[in-house]
């Protein structure tokens, strides 16, 4: 039986009088990678925000590596090596690629280790290795993405949290990410995907969550779920 890394409880968030998240249980197994699958606006990035400190839990509590970690501030957090790369990527679009990955190595003490960091980025990201003078915010689509998880890997994260990565990216472009997601874990860190292209989440995931309208609805193991008509019908188009 493998160790849960990250767990949610009974999680309930609200903005105001609207309830967007209602109690939700979420288990994250260290050295998986667990999606989060749902429509917009299903409760997708509050879970993904609560998690990683930026959004308040009005109720239930998270725990990281066994503690409470509920509500403590995302600086506290990213320092525990929870990473998030963030849903529109969120780069700085006024700097270099290289300046932007030394920004997420901002926790990191040591040199060797921010050295190996750039070593492991540009070997997932070449692209990045051969654009690293160049201002950010001139980058495809796609480069940027590449670049938004590669600055979280910069970190040395234990555990990755991924919002959207594959949104408005080109087909070919969205499979390449999706190979390195599977790369990344490999290599030892744990995943939490946030997803709406559902077919191909599951496709590289170990276990996933559907939520709806701040529900989990359907879980279980992806290899499962793609099976599944309801699922199948509901995100991808009953094909």
């Amino acid at each position: 039986m493998q160790e849960t890394i990250l767990k949610l409880e009974n999680l309930a968030v609200s903005y105001g009088s609207i309830r967007a998240l209602k109690g939700i249980n979420i288990a994250v197994e260290a050295g998986k990678i667990v999606a989060l699958l749902g429509a917009n606006g299903a409760g997708k990035t509050t879970t993904l925000k609560t998690i990683s400190g930026a959004v308040s839990a009005a109720d239930g509590r998270i725990c990281l590596y066994g503690k409470d970690i509920t509500n403590v501030s995302p600086e506290k957090i990213s320092k525990l090596k929870m990473i998030q790369s963030p849903e529109g990527r969120q780069i700085f679009p006024e700097i270099t690629v290289e300046e932007n990955l030394r920004v997420g190595a901002f926790t990191v003490k040591h040199k060797k280790e921010i050295a190996d960091n750039f070593e492991q980025v540009y070997r997932y990201f070449p692209i990045l290795a051969e654009r690293k003078k160049q201002i950010a915010g001139t980058l495809s689509g796609g480069e940027q993405q590449m670049l938004a998880i590669g600055r979280a890997l910069m970190a040395s994260p234990k555990v990755l949290l991924l919002d959207e990565p594959s949104l408005g990216l080109a087909p070919l472009i969205v499979q390449t990410i999706f190979e390195i997601i599977k790369e990344i874990n490999a290599a030892g860190t744990t995943v939490l995907l946030i997803e709406q292209n559902a077919l191909q989440t599951l496709k590289i995931a170990d276990y996933a969550y559907v939520l709806e309208v701040g529900e989990i609805t359907m879980e279980g193991k992806a290899s499962d779920l793609i099976q599944d008509k309801r699922l199948v019908e509901a995100y991808l188009g009953g094909s």
